[in-house]
C-alpha cells in the first residue's frame, strides 16, 4: 500500500465530509456492469457508519453537508466539485501508483490540486479541509461465475469483480490534495457493515494525525 501525505490537520481543524461518492454494479456474464441502486444506497450506510466511527477513534470532527436544495447554485457547485474530484482522483490513481504511467512534468512531487473551486466551502462551512470518499464496486451475477468456472476449466482467465476506490484530504484555502489512499482489488463486499467497515479502514489507513 503507498501513499502520499504532504501535510497534517492541525488540532481543532474541521474537515468537511463530502458526498460520498459510490456505486455497486453486478457484472454480467457479458461483462457489462448493472447499476443497482438498493445495494449502493446500502453501501452508503454502512461507509458512513464506518466513517463516524473511524472518526471518533482518530478524535475527528467531520462537518457534514446538508443536501443543497435541487437547482440551486449550491447543488451546482458540489456536483462539479465532486465531478472535478473524480477526474483528478482517477488521474492520481493512474500516474502515481503505476510506474510506467508516471508524469516527467511532477518530477516525483505529490503535486495536485482541485484548483479555488474549493475556498467556496471554506468559507460555506468555516472548514479547513475537505475529506472525499470515492469507491466503485462490481459482483459476479450468477450467469458471471459460471463462466468463471468454465473458463478456469478451460485454462482462460475470466474476471470477476473488483474493487476500486480511494480517499483524499484536501486543503481547502488552496484546494491542494495534501493526502491520498487507494486500494485495487478483487475482495470487499460493501453490501455488509462488518465488510465496509474493512473498506473504509484500509482506505483510511495512514490519515495524517
Amino acid at each position: 500500500m503507498r501513499l502520499a501525505a504532504t501535510q497534517k490537520p492541525t488540532v481543532g481543524s474541521k474537515v468537511v465530509l463530502m458526498p460520498l461518492d459510490v456505486e455497486l454494479t453486478e457484472r454480467m456474464a457479458s461483462g457489462l456492469e448493472e447499476p443497482k441502486a438498493d445495494w449502493t444506497d446500502n453501501a452508503r450506510r454502512h461507509i458512513q457508519t464506518a466513517l463516524d466511527r473511524d472518526a471518533v477513534t482518530r478524535g475527528l470532527t467531520f462537518v457534514k453537508l446538508g443536501e443543497p436544495k435541487e437547482g440551486t447554485p449550491e447543488e451546482d457547485q458540489f456536483q462539479q466539485l465532486e465531478a472535478l474530484h473524480g477526474v483528478v482522483g482517477r488521474s492520481i490513481l493512474i500516474h502515481e501508483f503505476f510506474d510506467n504511467a508516471k508524469l516527467p512534468n511532477k518530477a516525483g512531487t505529490f503535486d495536485w490540486t482541485l484548483g479555488d473551486g474549493a475556498a467556496k466551502l471554506a468559507d460555506a462551512y468555516n472548514s479547513d479541509y475537505a475529506l472525499f470518499f470515492y469507491v466503485r464496486d462490481s459482483y459476479a451475477s450468477a450467469g458471471r461465475a459460471a463462466l468463471i468456472v468454465v473458463g478456469a476449466l478451460l485454462g482462460v482467465g475470466v474476471q470477476g469483480g473488483v474493487q476500486v476506490g480511494f480517499a483524499s484530504l484536501v486543503d481547502l484555502k488552496t484546494g491542494n490534495v495534501v493526502w491520498f489512499n487507494r486500494l485495487i482489488r478483487g475482495v470487499g463486499d460493501l453490501r455488509t457493515e462488518e465488510k465496509a467497515d474493512e473498506t473504509v479502514k484500509t482506505l483510511m489507513a495512514g490519515f495524517p494525525k
